[in-house]
């Protein structure tokens, strides 16, 4: 996308109702001032229509799958329900399977328990460590960080074309960085799988709350993504796609709801029989309200519309990167340029000042919350940063005083729920920071930093 000189609001639609958009917090410097939440990527604010239908459901809330009484037979049909909605809302294909699991991380740790024996990982060094990390007991190849779209895809070919033996293989790749918010070329990364027998896994968690996903026209295997990043509350996510590896492999937790039949046997032993559905990794009680409110958020989005939805967050993108365009401290980090298609995730680095300092005078001062760190992406990161690959840090900031450097940037996201205020309040912020500095002294502490009231 270019940076122009100005950008025209959408008449599409306005920002959707969501939880806490009145809320105050105090200044450092005195008063209060609304909230503006600008750190969708983490975890969006829960709509109010979820919330609302969360609500509505809670008096009614059973047991699911094998109660008898009348609110135990109406949360499963809830339950089960939602498991089409997502269904629907992924453009899931006959036979595909919908599992409800925590987080986008728990539903990557759940595939990569369910890779055959012998499997190959391919994943890309940008990714979140959600997708980076969960395939220990494979062997992986990390692939370097390209330079565009096209050359991600030339590099996954050559790798694939490489492998040895040719057995099975899996990719995974981000639909939208949760570091620059660019999109990556999945229809395109998918297609370079299949030719070389591979199947592909979409991590969409920064995907799916900003744009349409279709595991069907993407041509993906699977699709992963968190409740908590589609305006819905903590606590719940999906895995989604072939069914296949899912029945062939163990439960990814051992109990109820996942076994069909428990027997005794003559010696002693136990046999079981396992579900075959996706019972088969849903052991325990499941979390309803949190498959619910997923659902809910689902039919929220689709009904909103994704293309005035879509305008209006590029409207919104425009606004901050034309902004942040006229500080010159100020650079944005970006693999594939400034043209790249991209998502409401901007990350910055601010020419002297260590980045945990500025967004710590973002929210004392103005009452702006944004994140800053390594954002759970070290290597991407570091690639960004032009940093030493061995050099130390954390998903949060690292331990440095304000003017010191640290290897860490500032993020700020924004989404469906996002008043023109908020980002307007952020540029303003911004740029009255570099030109006039802070006006509280800050300090470390426990890794932060934070304003020092001590005085």
């Amino acid at each position: 996308m270019s940076v122009s000189t100005a950008a025209a609001a959408p008449s599409v639609c306005a920002s959707l109702p969501v939880l806490g958009r009145d809320v105050t917090v105090p200044l450092v410097t005195g008063g209060e001032v609304t909230y503006a939440a600008l750190d969708y990527a983490a975890s969006a604010p829960a709509l109010q229509r979820v919330w609302d239908d969360v609500a509505a459901y809670a008096p009614y809330y059973g047991s699911v799958h094998r109660g008898a009484g009348y609110l135990s037979q109406l949360s499963t049909d809830l339950f089960e329900s939602a498991r089409r909605t997502v269904a629907e809302f992924l453009g899931c294909r006959d036979g595909d399977q919908v599992v409800f699991t925590r987080s986008t991380t728990d539903s990557l740790n759940l595939l990569a328990a369910t890779l055959p024996d012998g499997c190959q990982v391919f994943v890309f060094e940008t990714e979140h460590h959600a997708s980076l990390l969960p395939w220990r007991n494979a062997h992986v190849t990390y692939l370097d960080a390209p330079g565009s779209p096209r050359q991600a895809v030339e590099i996954l070919e050559r790798a694939l074309a490489d492998r040895e033996p040719h057995g099975p293989a899996l990719v995974c790749v981000t639909g939208a960085s949760n570091v620059t918010g660019e999109l990556w070329p999945v229809r395109e990364l998918a297609a370079a799988a299949h030719a070389h027998g591979a199947r592909i896994v979409l991590d969409a968690a920064q995907l799916a709350p900003h744009h349409p996903v279709s595991v069907a026209d993407l041509d993906v295997d699977w699709v992963a993504f968190s409740g908590h990043k589609l305006y819905a509350p903590f606590g719940s996510g999906v895995l989604a796609g072939r069914a296949d590896w899912l029945r062939a492999a163990d439960p990814y937790l051992a109990g109820g709801g996942a076994s069909r039949k428990v027997a005794r046997r003559t010696d002693g032993g136990v046999d079981v029989e396992w579900h075959e559905s996706a019972a088969r990794h849903e052991a325990g009680s499941p979390n309803v309200i949190g498959a619910y409110s997923i659902a809910s958020a689902c039919t929220a989005l689709t009904e909103a519309g994704f293309d005035s939805l879509v305008a209006r967050e590029q409207y919104l993108i425009e606004k901050v990167r034309t902004g942040l365009a006229e500080v010159p401290e100020v650079r944005i980090l970006s693999l594939f340029g400034d043209d790249a298609p991209r998502v409401g995730v901007i990350s910055f680095v601010v020419e002297g000042w260590n980045s945990s300092h500025f967004a710590a005078a973002l929210s004392a001062e103005y009452g702006i919350g944004v994140r800053d760190g390594l954002f759970c992406a070290h290597p991407l990161l570091r690639t960004l940063l032009g940093s030493d690959p061995q050099t130390q840090g954390e998903c949060g900031a690292p331990e440095a005083a304000p003017g010191e450097k640290s290897l860490n940037a500032i993020r700020v996201s924004f989404g469906a729920g996002t008043p023109d205020e908020h980002v307007e309040r952020f540029v303003g912020a911004v740029k009255e920071l570099v030109q006039d500095g802070a006006r509280w002294n800050y300090r470390t502490e426990d890794g932060r930093c934070v304003p020092d009231t001590s005085a």
